[in-house]
């Protein structure tokens, strides 16, 4: 069993959304559901070709320490729209808990209409390690060396 992440329901919230969840037995991300502001659930909010926007899930959570929540898109709304995360993946620390937004951007050529209770993106839940930082006089040499990028690409 993994860890347990604790939500709590934002004021004016739609409830009946439900919590992230994970579509089939394998998923490695649970969908987040765009949950908009009552003046905002007929309409839905429209990202025009190059907009972006924050999208409200309605939510706070808790996460525990050692773990952080990512944020990712939804291969089938990039594909098909081009709405994407311009920072994928996004990351959640376990010390936030203010509300839980998704910043999505419209890479596509038309506008899109994000509308309430759509699937919007996933959330993977993934240990965290905080590493100790040191300053070296040298570091020790390898192969690559200081290779740059595509620096083991083609030969």
């Amino acid at each position: 069993m993994g860890p347990v992440i604790a939500f709590e329901w934002l004021p004016g919230a739609d409830t009946a959304l439900g919590l992230p969840g994970y579509e089939t037995p394998g998923a490695a991300g649970a969908d987040l559901r765009a949950n908009l502001a009552p003046e905002q659930r007929a309409s839905g909010i429209s990202l025009a070709p190059m907009g972006r926007a924050l999208i409200p899930t309605g939510l706070r959570m808790e996460i525990p320490p050692g773990f952080e929540v990512q944020i990712r898109p939804r291969s089938g709304l990039a594909l098909k729209h081009g709405i994407s995360l311009p920072n994928t993946p996004g990351t959640i620390d376990s010390d936030y808990r203010g509300p839980l937004g998704v910043i999505l951007i419209n890479l596509g050529a038309e506008p899109f209409t994000v509308n309430h209770a759509d699937r919007i993106a996933q959330m993977v839940v993934a240990p965290v390690v905080q590493a100790q930082m040191a300053l070296r006089d040298s570091l020790s040499d390898t192969r690559r060396g200081s290779g740059g990028f595509g620096s083991t690409g083609r030969s």
